[in-house]
């Protein structure tokens, strides 16, 4: 008979090599469940959540705003104005009426009026469509009462470009943005181009700049110097940077220019992301001279040369002046010199006053604009 193998005691894990020992506790530790960021999680679960409702919310106002241009424009093909218009009265209460009662707020009789308005104002559907994906019925309750054209055009397309909520809106209209843009003061022809330039994503310079700048919020009273007026844009940059426009961001303040032996300082550098271009800007306290444009000129070239970035388009200037004279910076032709010369008002004047002064100014620009056109003869 064969002899049983002799059986050995298993060692105790106190008799582990360390290895040994070092293997098992690996072992064990994998099988511990790893601690739930619980924070962590909550915080991405919350972005999704967001995420998706704001998703729905963008959704639903596009589709809320195409829905009332349909109505409005179903209401218009009925023809209910002219000699029918009694009978389009009448026939609107009942409609309204009806609508209330089977699906509710959101179609009265003043509510479906505007829906047509909308429709007779904004007839193209592919522009309509467009704008919707950005602008809610609230903005366009807010465009409806302006009564021009370009200026109705020019506030739903930077609205829908800067994505403009609806107090932001009314406080452009309010502030007169357009007139108070140099496309304003272009012949219309010119005016509905660089509409349309606009619509296909493209933006120019008369779009961009102002005259004059609100800066009012600086909270600048009595004697002030230059310096004291850069100090207070800096401080209210935020509330600068939404008078100059979507866009801008701020690069430097004193940027310091060698030339020869000299050292000069830009008041202040911006970066336009929609022009691709450097801006420059200087601050004058006194009323605009001719010399600020010599200045002006040396620091774009620097900018230009030193600065500029191969993608990028050459820099422009911007002289903002305590005031200015329409007919010397007229004469000067500095669009030509990629130079802009505008007033600030850090305190406003009565609207009705500003108002009067921006369609003067307006007048005037479109009479020198048309006197520059060549004549039937094809003489100047």
């Amino acid at each position: 008979m064969k002899k049983a193998a002799p059986s050995y005691p298993k060692p105790r894990p106190s008799a582990l090599r360390p290895e040994d020992r070092k293997q098992r506790s690996q072992a064990v530790e994998t099988k511990t469940p790893a601690v739930v960021d619980a924070a962590g999680l909550l915080s991405d679960l919350r972005s999704l959540i967001q995420s998706a409702r704001q998703r729905i919310a963008t959704v639903a106002y596009s589709t809320q705003t195409l829905l009332c241009w349909h109505v409005g424009r179903r209401l218009l093909n009925e023809n209910l104005q002219g000699g029918r218009a009694a009978y389009g009265r009448q026939i609107l209460v009942t409609v309204s009426r009806e609508l209330t009662a089977e699906y509710g707020r959101g179609f009265s009789y003043a509510e479906i009026a505007r829906m047509i308005q909308f429709a007779q104002l904004f007839p193209d559907e592919a522009i309509v469509v467009t704008l919707s994906q950005q602008l809610s019925w609230s903005h366009v309750h807010a465009l409806l009462p302006i009564k021009d054209q370009m200026a109705r055009d020019f506030y739903a397309e930077m609205c829908r470009i800067e994505r403009w909520d609806v107090r932001t809106l009314r406080q452009k209209i309010g502030g007169m943005l357009f007139q108070r843009t140099a496309l304003s003061r272009k012949p219309e022809a010119v005016i509905s181009a660089e509409l349309a330039q606009l619509r296909d994503g493209h933006m120019t310079p008369d779009i961009v700049f102002r005259d004059p700048y609100l800066l009012d919020l600086l909270g600048l009273t009595g004697a002030y110097s230059e310096r004291d007026l850069e100090s207070a844009i800096l401080r209210e940059i935020e509330g600068v940077l939404l008078e100059l426009g979507t866009g801008f961001a701020f690069v430097a303040r004193q940027k310091r220019m060698s030339v020869g032996k000299d050292d000069f300082h830009l008041d202040l550098l911006f970066f336009h992301r929609y022009l691709r271009r450097l801006i420059a800007v200087e601050l004058k306290l006194e009323s605009f001279q001719p010399a600020h444009v010599g200045q002006m000129e040396l620091y774009l070239r620097w900018l230009d040369k030193h600065e500029r970035a191969p993608s990028e388009e050459a820099p422009i200037g911007l002289i903002l002046c305590a005031s200015t004279d329409a007919e010397q910076v007229e004469l000067l032709q500095l669009d030509a010199k990629s130079i802009r010369v505008s007033e600030y008002l850090t305190e406003l004047p009565p609207l009705p006053l500003l108002r009067a002064r921006l369609h003067q100014a307006m007048e005037h620009a479109r009479e020198q604009a048309v006197k520059r056109l060549p004549n039937p003869e094809g003489r100047q």
